[in-house]
């Protein structure tokens, strides 16, 4: 089976038990819940996951509760991300984003749900039985990744940001702190359930890091296309300060970093560097 066929029987199965855990009831706020997480998304966190524990020899019966805990709470972020007093964003994954869809009161109560229940399937994941209390480990360092000194940080930079402001370095921690945290948490969480050694988590450590910040400049990439193709006035982001040249260098460093990670301490997958190839960037050729 090749990587694409793999990480597509993954995601059904990830879908599978999503919809399972947002079913418990039909309340209205389970209803914007289950419409903020079905039917869309790449699943890229909890595969990350899943694919770092199980090159490491965890079964996928262990990991799969903390694989959908990781796309809850990246879910609650998007939820709470698009809310007018932050992003103020009207679509999300082709679709309306929660607070069009369902008002901003419940859309902050769906993305409260979606915190709250990531946590309820993490406090019942079973632990590894060769050492349960890494469990506990790693509930905490996913707290830390989405707190307040983490995604909650970042996204407090981000809303506070001055447009006037071209200054790389607070663009880069918003990025390391919204979106490459937690791309790295979900490796580093599989790489820990399947009992990988202190180096090998340290090697999954700074390819999750390197992933995540190529992941997003991937996107702020093809926010800044999108913005260009409709001429509307840009929202500042570290594609937009460099330039798409500088981008692309940058992108492709990143992307080389995150293959370097593994291969300096002798991961090989091919799995895992499918990962790393979806995250390109073609710019469009002028006419």
């Amino acid at each position: 089976m090749g990587p694409a066929e793999y990480l597509q029987q993954k995601k059904q199965l990830i879908d599978q038990t999503l919809e399972c855990y947002l079913s418990q009831e039909n309340s209205p706020v389970f209803e914007a819940m289950r419409y903020s997480v079905l039917d869309g998304g790449k699943r890229f966190r909890p595969l990350l996951l899943m694919a770092c524990g199980e090159y490491f020899g965890a079964p996928e019966k262990l990991l799969l509760p903390y694989a959908c805990a990781i796309e809850l709470i990246h879910s609650y972020s998007l939820v709470h991300d698009d809310l007018p007093m932050m992003d103020n964003d009207d679509y999300r994954r082709g679709k309306f984003s929660c607070h069009k869809k369902f008002g901003q009161g419940l859309a902050l109560l769906a993305g409260d749900g979606l915190l709250s229940l990531a946590f309820e399937i993490l406090a019942e994941a079973p632990a590894p039985e060769q050492n349960p209390q890494i469990k506990d480990m790693i509930i905490s360092e996913i707290a830390r990744t989405i707190g307040p000194s983490g995604m909650i940080a970042g996204q407090y930079l981000d809303i506070s940001f001055n447009p006037e402001n071209q200054d790389v370095s607070v663009n880069q921690e918003i990025a390391l702190k919204k979106t490459a945290g937690l791309i790295r948490v979900s490796g580093v969480s599989g790489a820990r359930l399947a009992g990988a050694s202190p180096v090998q988590v340290e090697a999954v450590e700074k390819f999750g890091t390197y992933l995540g910040l190529a992941f997003q400049l991937r996107d702020d990439l093809e926010d800044l296309a999108q913005d260009l193709s409709v001429s509307k006035p840009l929202r500042p982001n570290l594609a937009s300060i460099l330039g798409v040249e500088s981008s692309l260098e940058l992108l492709e460093e990143l992307r080389s970093k995150a293959e370097n990670s593994l291969r300096e301490f002798k991961i090989y997958s091919d799995i895992l560097e499918f990962f790393i190839h979806q995250i390109q960037f073609q710019p469009e050729k002028k006419a």
